[in-house]
């Protein structure tokens, strides 16, 4: 994989035709590394947020030794690697999965939300006796930009039970929970923390630990949470005043927050229609969570291998590649007004769940990839840094740092 400077400095060499994905391998170890000091127990890695072996491996350099992985497929993606614990919090499994986990690659760790697939883990594993089952229960996710309380989690009326069910199979019994994706509250923690406590108190269980899950912020433009260091305090006085988790290991699982910063996408555009742009690359490729879920990401026109400054803006959408209309995404995203057709757009902070959402519809799948040094856009762990950030389309209020 080709490295450069910039992604300036790759256009000065190259006018692609496909979406450029641009990794930034020194973002996800600085990301990493700042958990891994922080954070006062296990850091999980979620993979699903960024499976790509690079940045896999940049966690790994920085410390990250669990991986909280959901397939065979992700497991086979970090098995290598030395003295690692790998976790899979999916609570919905097919049996043959849970069978293969446990007897070909040494899994323990299961987490689970309900009695059935409590007795499917038990029989899976020929009713081992060094399970490590995790209880996922059910908490508020009003906080959070992404809430994920419809799918999983135990309600708080049947947790007790399986909690006294999941300790008679258990070595270690765990209770996990998530506030939901891109939680702008650290207080939703504290009052997570709060029901795990009272649902175990009412089960009369002992418990050996407690994940507090993810939904640690990543920096988006218009969105302004607080410094993650505060997100770890609330955590860790929620934690440490809590009588039923006096003896517990305390465990996170970023993923989002790990890797946001570590990816930028360059896509060209292929024609201007009034307000619409039409990428090379869309909703069914590296900008799903732009489409489907209307999140905001910071943006720098490119013409040739410069920035494209114009002292006017205006407000467009996109559209995709694709042949399918809902292959749009609305914004609006401020742009120069002088944009126009084989302009480049770098987009930025889509490390996490941006190519690995990628499809292959319509044949528009292709991308390539290089690795670039520079800063990006936004961030929650670089140092404050002045130009040329700050020359950037992106206003520079939406530029957030803390000091490291």
């Amino acid at each position: 994989m080709k490295n450069f400077e910039s992604v300036g400095d790759y256009l000065k060499v190259s006018h692609p035709d496909i979406p450029v994905l641009c990794h930034r391998p020194h973002a996800a170890r600085r990301a990493a590394a700042w958990f891994v000091k922080n954070f006062p127990g296990d850091v999980l890695y979620a993979v699903k947020a960024n499976p790509s072996p690079l940045i896999l491996d940049a966690l790994y350099e920085s410390g990250i030794r669990h991986f909280d992985i959901a397939s065979l497929q992700e497991v086979e993606l970090v098995r290598h690697y030395k003295g690692v614990r790998l976790y899979c919090m999916n609570t919905v499994k097919h049996p043959e999965h849970i069978r293969r986990m446990y007897f070909d690659y040494g899994v323990r760790d299961f987490s689970l939300d309900c009695i059935d697939e409590l007795d499917k883990i038990v029989e899976a594993t020929q009713f081992a006796d060094d399970l490590r089952l995790h209880v996922r229960i059910a908490v508020d996710n009003s906080h959070s930009c992404l809430p994920l309380d419809k799918k999983f989690g135990v309600p708080a009326s049947e947790a007790p039970e399986l909690l006294i069910r999941a300790r008679r199979h258990s070595e270690e019994l765990g209770v996990c929970f998530h506030v939901g994706s891109q939680a702008m509250n650290p207080q939703a923690y504290a009052q997570a923390i709060d029901r795990a406590n009272h649902l175990i108190s009412k089960a009369g269980v002992i418990v050996d630990s407690l994940d507090v899950g993810g939904g640690f912020p990543a920096a988006y433009p218009g969105m302004d949470p607080q410094a993650l260091a505060e997100y770890v305090r609330v955590i860790d006085d929620a934690f440490n005043t809590s009588r039923t988790t006096e003896n517990c290991r305390l465990r996170c699982e970023p993923g989002r927050a790990l890797v946001a910063e570590s990816a930028s996408v360059l896509v060209n555009i292929t024609l201007r229609k009034g307000k619409w742009l039409y990428l090379n690359d869309g909703s069914y490729g590296g900008l799903f969570d732009a489409a489907h879920m209307n999140f905001p990401f910071p943006m720098v026109a490119m013409r040739d291998s410069a920035e494209l400054r114009d002292r006017r803006s205006s407000d467009f959408s996109f559209y995709g590649p694709t042949c399918d209309s809902i292959d749009a995404m609305k914004g609006p995203y401020p742009l120069p007004a002088g944009i126009r057709a084989g302009d480049y757009i770098e987009i930025g902070q889509l490390g996490a769940y941006g190519d690995t959402l990628r499809t292959n519809f319509n044949g528009f799948g292709g991308r390539e990839e290089i690795v670039v040094r520079d800063e990006p856009m936004l961030s929650m762990f670089a140092p404050r840094v002045p130009a040329p950030l700050s020359e950037k389309t992106v206003p520079q209020s939406n530029i957030i740092y803390i000091d490291v």
